[in-house]
């Protein structure tokens, strides 16, 4: 297995300490960008990198060693009265990043977006899809991660929900929407961005909720 130096915003977020766990277990080299004073939160063997993730300018000068960016950045626990923090935050830190990324001539661009279409929650899918048309137009090898809801810790109450995703699931009329849309695990996740990590895609690989929750889905999807 080609061991890789991986660079990660939102490293002491939700997914991102889980994810760079398994990195280091794994044998990859983990560079992190945290705030100062924000290291200690960080798996032991992760080395940090101080910056701000709204300012790329901070830290565009560390991210020529790395051959992988995970960019993690964003709002927690979104909703649709958040519709400027994501503006200011997601979007914000999202195309420093690709710029910084791109300018540092990294190979693979790794980027949590959202499942879309949806009903709910245009304001977060819309900067997410603007988020995908940076990578897209960069011309970075990519992959885009698209999850509904990541079930784990502090984020369990959709487990009411899944009753009833199985029985939209049954339904020919439902079906694709509820697929599409349906729940992930913040394993399968986590499962899923170490693959991308270790098979780099060549081109732009979109996974969607049923790659995620399959093991070893990121690998059987096609780029574009």
């Amino acid at each position: 297995m080609q061991q890789h130096c991986v660079f990660i915003t939102g490293g002491t977020g939700y997914l991102g300490r889980p994810l760079i766990t398994r990195l280091l277990e794994r044998g990859h080299e983990v560079h992190a960008l945290v705030r100062l004073g924000s290291d200690k939160k960080l798996p032991t063997g992760c080395q940090p990198i101080f910056g701000n993730a709204l300012d790329s300018k901070s830290y565009a000068g560390q991210i020529k060693l790395a051959d992988t960016f995970v960019q993690l950045v964003g709002v927690a626990h979104p909703n649709p009265s958040k519709a400027a923090e994501f503006r200011n935050v997601d979007l914000a830190s999202g195309q420093g990043a690709v710029q910084a990324a791109s300018a540092a001539r990294v190979r693979h661009f790794i980027y949590v977006s959202v499942a879309h279409p949806a009903p709910l929650m245009k304001a977060y899918i819309q900067v997410r899809s603007e988020c995908e048309a940076m990578i897209r137009q960069s011309g970075m090898n990519a992959t885009i991660l698209r999850p509904w809801y990541v079930l784990g810790p502090g984020h369990r109450w959709p487990y009411l929900l899944l009753p009833i995703y199985k029985l939209m699931e049954l339904l020919p009329s439902t079906r694709a929407g509820t697929t599409r849309l349906g729940l992930v695990t913040l394993e399968q996740m986590c499962q899923a961005l170490l693959l991308a990590v270790e098979t780099p895609s060549q081109g732009v690989r979109i996974v969607e909720v049923p790659e995620i929750r399959v093991p070893g889905g990121v690998q059987k999807v096609s780029t574009v």
